[in-house]
């Protein structure tokens, strides 16, 4: 049993509901998982320093697990592709609102010796491709002008709430 009290993981849960709803993502709606969920996530920053995903083995070095920090970065591709990410915290409007059931959602992250790898890779290609040395293109709204660094433009503009679609790439 997690040394975590009820009143942090209330009090996590909110913040994260309504965080997650303000820049246009959902929790799940069954709120008892979710709770088990942010248990896991106070358990492993007591453990780690960083909310590592609770389902997923952290490797306790943050740099190493950057990617794996909630929200991490398969999230988003995860709800384009299977309506939940990898754990299932968060979830589109239509698995929320019942429209969609949730399916078998397969983990993305690469082993560790693929991902050192393809860091390094990023990593030497930006600094030869783009005078700005970033390791993944940049995705402007066209509405508000928000500015993303990630393989895939948001789900949704964290700032005006447009879908992925209203976005471009920027450099």
């Amino acid at each position: 049993m997690s040394g975590i009290s009820e009143e942090r993981v209330e009090k996590t849960y909110a913040r994260l509901d309504a965080s997650a709803e303000k820049f246009g993502y959902h929790l799940s709606p069954d709120t008892e998982f979710v709770k088990e969920l942010v248990r896991g996530l106070l358990d492993n920053e007591e453990r780690y320093g960083y909310w590592a995903c609770p389902c997923r083995l952290a490797d306790g070095n943050k740099e190493d697990d950057m990617d794996i920090i909630c929200p991490c970065d398969y999230r988003d591709p995860d709800l384009n592709d299977y309506g939940a990410c990898f754990c299932a915290l968060y979830v589109t409007a239509e698995v929320k609102s019942g429209e969609k059931e949730l399916t078998s959602i397969p983990d993305r992250r690469p082993p560790f010796s693929e991902r050192k790898e393809k860091k390094s890779q990023a990593k030497d290609e930006a600094t030869a491709d783009t005078p700005s040395g970033l390791a993944f293109p940049v995705w402007r709204c066209k509405v508000c002008g928000y500015l993303a660094a990630r393989e895939e433009p948001p789900a949704v503009c964290p700032i005006c709430k447009v879908p992925k679609e209203r976005f471009e790439r920027f450099m």
